[in-house]
Formats: structure tokens, sequence, C-alpha cells
């Protein structure tokens, strides 16, 4: 591919996600003439450093290049421009990043409670930013960076990619096609195994001032899914949650996995060091900011919830039904269409129901795999229709890179921007803010007891259509 022609796909393509956000596709540009985008990036660790970092470079280095990484600790900066293989400065101070690298494009990895400075900065500044998911982790924040992007010229991107693979794909395809007439209700329940689950209280996420808890951090995938299937917002939350299983509520606790003295009979001792990889990027550099990766998820400062369960009502007047369960002795989710003409469902990777070829333990590392080999799998969606027997769809698609959503979302943006996109795959900020609000209702609505309105938490106004 010629870079002339990459470059301006490209620039149709940021207009193409502009069009989900706050502003119209046809008030953004690069204008970059014929020079590569200059992208720089804040937070470098396992999600910035890999599908934000490296993919970038290996696949789309003859659009863009890094000007510049910033983060807290100079270690992990040294680590990332190695494995990344970049050669751009690097910053500990994220202001001076600016200052110096002028970029047009600001691309935000850190904790998710900082997600809004960074942001908002880079607005200010007069770049256009992508930030990863969840956008932020409260109201207020939300709120300032809605207002970041109204007064800006510039744009916010935000990076969903569960709704790019081919498995939700063909579930938003019958819903669009109105495969069992009118939707009424959902059940959607995602189950995070002992694996997958327990690692979120041992990192960052297990502080509610860092991860605004799983209703925010993890739950706002899966509420991002459910109003683009719904095609609609959401109007009202009613929650419950409490944390049951981790934390002060553990048997024993640590002070890490690699020294603590109950490794035999801790059933979630976890190595680090057989993981190359997060030696280099975690360990070895946690004398920078005290940073520990594999933090004993039995300690007393773990303040989110490991259960919970909400009932969402939508501006359409569905109403869903969902929980979260970050203990299961499996990984995978089940959901459940309710129309006047019938019921869709679909899962992935219950035992019971498939046979499962990879282990629990595996299971999350194969889901964040990059690499290019495939290895397809057809999956079942049922469709029942009343007074009919129920039919079988199968769908094919890889489950490396989150089900192929990762490299859907990327591709869409570099490379195919000029293809159709019928089903909006493309999320803009308010869809990223639709989807925390969700989890931040949540939170608030187990913290009073009363049902919270979507309404009340911003200036955004529920849809019962989206745009």
């Amino acid at each position: 591919m010629q870079e002339s022609t990459s470059r301006r796909k490209f620039l149709a393509s940021i207009s193409m996600l502009a069009a989900g956000g706050l502003f119209p596709a046809s008030a953004f540009s690069f204008n970059l003439g014929n020079r590569k985008l200059k992208v720089a990036m804040v937070g470098v660790g396992i999600r910035g450093t890999g599908f934000w970092g490296k993919r970038l470079v290996d696949e789309y280095s003859s659009l863009l290049e890094f000007v510049g990484l910033s983060d807290i600790n100079p270690g992990r900066l040294a680590f990332a421009t190695s494995y990344m293989g970049v050669s751009c400065p690097t910053f500990t101070n994220f202001d001076e990043m600016l200052a110096q690298t002028h970029p047009d494009l600001l691309i935000v990895t850190t904790k998710d409670s900082t997600h809004h400075e960074f942001i908002i900065k880079g607005l200010d500044s007069g770049c256009d930013v992508l930030t990863e998911k969840p956008l932020t982790t409260d109201e207020n924040k939300c709120q300032s960076i809605l207002d970041a992007e109204r007064r800006s010229s510039k744009n916010l991107i935000v990076g969903f990619n569960y709704r790019w693979s081919p498995y939700t794909t063909r579930i938003k395809e019958l819903l669009a096609n109105n495969a069992i007439g009118k939707v009424t209700s959902v059940d959607f329940h995602w189950y995070l195994n002992t694996y997958h689950g327990a690692s979120y209280f041992r990192r960052w996420h297990g502080l509610r001032q860092y991860g605004g808890t799983l209703w925010v951090h993890k739950a706002t995938h899966h509420f991002d899914l459910l109003n683009w299937w719904l095609d609609s917002d959401p109007k009202e939350v009613f929650a419950y949650g409490a944390l049951e299983h981790y934390g002060s509520n553990g048997p024993f606790r640590g002070d890490k996995c690699r020294t603590c003295p109950h490794k035999a009979e801790c059933k979630f001792y976890w190595d680090i060091t057989k993981d190359e990889h997060l030696m280099n990027l975690y360990v070895k550099n946690e004398h920078h900011d005290g940073y520990i990766r594999d933090n004993c998820l039995f300690r007393d400062e773990i303040n989110i919830y490991d259960k919970m369960s909400a009932q969402v009502k939508y501006a359409n007047d569905v109403v869903a039904n969902y929980s979260l369960t970050t203990y299961s002795p499996f990984e995978g989710w089940r959901i459940a269409f309710n129309g006047t003409e019938g019921r869709i469902e679909a899962w992935q990777d219950i035992p019971w129901m498939e046979k499962t070829e990879v282990s629990q333990a595996d299971l999350h590392a194969l889901e964040m795999d990059q690499s290019d080999e495939k290895e397809l799998e057809s999956k079942p969606i049922i469709v029942h229709r009343n007074w009919k027997d129920y039919e079988t769809n199968l769908v094919s698609y890889d489950r490396k890179g989150h089900g192929g959503g990762d490299e859907r979302l990327q591709d869409k943006i570099f490379l195919h921007p000029e293809n159709p996109d019928p089903l909006r795959h493309t999320a803009g900020v308010r869809d990223g803010a639709m989807s925390i609000l969700i989890g931040i209702a949540a939170r608030k609505s187990i913290e009073s007891g009363e049902p919270v309105r979507i309404a009340e938490l911003t200036d955004l106004e529920p849809r019962a259509k989206r745009l």
C-alpha cells in the first residue's frame, strides 16, 4: 500500500469515528500534508505497550510514528521503547511531552481514574485523543470530558473492541433484522474465573479510587454491547453488590505472592516469575513507583465488589438483567433476548453447553493474544420463534484478540475506513459515556439503596433510539 493512500484512508477513518461522538464527522481533519501522523502515548502498561503500542508499530508504521512516550515509571518507559521497537523520547512529565512533541494523536492508557486528566489536557492542547476503555470513573470526570470535547476543535475516540467480534456482530445483525420482533427484556450474565477474575484484585483495579470498581472498569465492555445491541440508551439502574470473597474475607494474607508464607496452601497463589514479559515490564521496575503486580488479593485495602447484579431500564422500555461473578469455576458469558416474536440465546465458553479446548488458566491469555496465526472456531447462536422450531446460526471466529475484535477495530481505523458501517460498529465519546454511566449508576444505587436515573448524572439525555 502506498503511503499517500494510507494517509487518505486514515483521515477518512477518523472522520467516521468522530461521527459517533459529540461533533459531526465533517468537523474533523488532521490536515497532515505529506507527513506521517505523530502519535504520543501516556501510560505504558500491558495494554499500552501491546495493543496500542507494538501492534501499531508492526502493522501501521508506514502511516504513523511515535514521537513520545510518557509514564511515571522511568523503568517501564525504557522497557516500552525496546519492546515496541521505537526510538522516540520518553518523559516522566506528561506536560513536557505535550509541549515538546506536539502530537496529532494522543493515546491514553493510564489508570482509569486519571484518564480524564490526560484526555482534557490533550484536547485543550489541540490534539485528538484516543482513550482506552473505560472513558473515566465517575460522573463528574465524565462531564468534564464532555465539556472539554465541546470546547475543543478536536475529537475523542473511545477504543471499544468487543463489538467488532464476528460473534457479537451476528447477534447485532439478528436484532437489527427483527429476528424476534420487538425486544422486551434481556438476561446477561458474565463469569470471570478464578484465574482472570482474581487478577483484578491483585492489581490496582482492586481499589475503587483507581478503577471505579469492576462496574466501570470491566462491565463498561458489557454495557457497551448492550447499548449497541439494543440501539438505545440506559434510563435507570437499580443494583446490588458486595465484597464477600476477596479482600479481608480471605483466610490469610501476605505481602505479595513472591514472598508469601502461604504459597503451599493458597489456591490463588500465582508465580509471576514464570512470565518473562511481566517480570520485565513490572517486577524489574517496581522500585521506581512501588506498584506490585502480584499483590495479595486478600489484602485489607481492597474495596471493590466481587459480586454484582443490576437491572437496567432502557429509554425504549427494554429491561436488562445483568450480573458479574468474579470467582467462577469457568470463564464465559451467556445472554438471552426476549422479544414479541421469539427469543435469541447466545453464549461463550460455558462448559456444559460446549466442549472447551482451552484450559481455564489459559483462556484470558489467549483472548489477549495479538499474534497473526488464526485458529477459527464455530459457535452457535440459537433463534427461537414463537410456534416454530428453533434455528441454529453457526458463527466462525478466532478467539484471539477479544474474539477477533481487536484486529477489526484497528483495521477499520487504519486500513478500511471506506467500508460501509451499517451496524455502526464505530464508537464515539457518547458511547463511552453511556457505558460507564450504567456502572456509575449501579455503584451509586448500591450505596443509596435507590434506583438512579442516568439523566441525573451528566447533561446527556438518554435517547430511545440512538442516532
